[in-house]
């Protein structure tokens, strides 16, 4: 698996391998380690701001036997088709 950089992750809504939804901002760069963060938020419950490290954001995962993104993007922020 390659290496995941920013320009790898585009901002806008995706959708979580177990069906949840989520907003996308930007990838940050943590100050101490300068691992790359995925900061983004649930689109449900009480929608708090959430970090998670952009390798693990996009990472393919098996689940009930499919291999599958963990997140998958479903509308670009700035409005592009996919």
């Amino acid at each position: 698996m390659t290496k995941a950089t920013t320009q790898s992750l585009v901002p806008g809504r995706y959708r979580h391998y177990k069906g949840g939804e989520y907003y996308v901002y930007e990838v940050a760069t943590h100050s101490e380690t300068e691992e790359l963060l995925v900061v983004y938020r649930p689109l449900y419950g009480e929608s708090a701001l959430w970090l998670r490290p952009l390798a693990m954001f996009s990472e393919v995962i098996e689940f009930e036997g499919k291999i599958q993104a963990r997140f998958e993007l479903i509308s670009p922020a700035d409005g592009s088709s996919l």
